[in-house]
């Protein structure tokens, strides 16, 4: 039997490279100053999807919200070898909290199950700018659909449900539950797989109509806005006979409430922000003898650090 998959992933800031100004004021991440990648976790999500299709069938579907950037994310996706993917970005979204996020993604996922069911939605664990680990089990609330998190593989899937492995810390179990259910992914499970040179090829041309609309402007700064909504209008029509349109949906799309969506819909609110910065100290050097090596181990137990 085949099943319809939705991968949810996450336009993230490269926090490997967070400079001084990678905090507004206000608590929020000033993202324009940090380069941006795929949100690791969601990797291999991503992977667990694309094996599920190989071994069943179906179909993988991508879904990111964020900013007009996260097109990019998609494209990577589809490179990779989902099979559609859905952009959702609009301004009124900006600022978030996890429970803002859920209650959209939750509405996207039921936009895509009215085209055809969704048996199955994957999420990386966390996103490495928030670290909550909140937004996936969050939206499988909002959904009404039972959840397994932690997962490391997906041992089967048969007779409308999922059976899978979760990492517990200190050791495994399995899980079974009915679908459609949710599962958070975490990075013990599958490499993923690397992008393929045919599809980068043929996914190179795709665009989301935001996208299209900020390389008219671009290219033609002085032209009319009437005339430049005719030419993004233009080259969508023609990406979308080819199959190079990535779909693209607001929150009027979804029919969301927007009391709960954006930062006035956020109940998180950041009282504080406190730069820490980890100072180096002193070190003692161990000489690599049996002398040296036992002085440590008993300053160590001293210590309480072992015994």
């Amino acid at each position: 039997m085949a099943y319809n998959l939705v991968v949810l992933v996450k336009h993230v800031p490269d926090t490997k490279r967070v400079a001084g100004d990678a905090m507004r004021d206000d608590g929020t991440v000033n993202r324009s100053v940090l380069p941006m990648v795929f949100n690791p976790d969601d990797l291999h999500a991503l992977e667990v999807a694309l094996q599920l299709r190989e071994r069943y069938g179906g179909r993988v579907t991508v879904l990111t919200m964020g900013p007009p950037g996260a097109a990019e994310r998609l494209r990577e996706s589809l490179e990779r070898g989902a099979d559609d993917a859905v952009l959702l970005t609009d301004s009124r979204a900006a600022a978030s909290d996890t429970l803002a996020t859920s209650h959209i993604l939750s509405c996207a996922v039921r936009k895509i199950a009215a085209g055809e069911p969704v048996d199955m939605v994957l999420c990386g664990r966390q996103a490495i700018d928030g670290d909550t680990a909140q937004v996936p089990p969050q939206t499988a609330e909002k959904l009404g659909w039972p959840q397994v998190t932690y997962v490391d593989s997906v041992e089967e899937v048969a007779g409308g449900k999922v059976r899978a492995r979760r990492n517990t810390g200190t050791g495994w179990e399995r899980v079974e539950t009915s679908l459609p259910c949710l599962l958070t992914v975490t990075d013990q499970a599958p490499e993923p797989r690397p992008a393929s040179a045919k599809r980068i090829m043929a996914v190179k041309k795709y665009r989301a109509p935001v996208e299209l609309e900020r390389e008219v402007t671009h290219r033609m700064p002085d032209a009319a806005p009437e005339q430049q909504a005719a030419h993004v209008d233009r080259r969508a029509e023609t990406l979308e006979a080819r199959g190079f349109l990535i779909k693209q949906w607001s929150l009027d799309d979804l029919g969301v409430d927007l009391a709960w969506c954006g930062r006035d819909g956020s109940p998180t609110k950041v009282k504080r922000i406190q730069s820490v910065v980890l100072a180096g100290s002193g070190f003692k050097r161990v000489e690599p003898d049996e002398s040296g090596i036992s002085g440590m181990v008993h300053e160590l137990i001293a210590d309480h650090a072992i015994g």
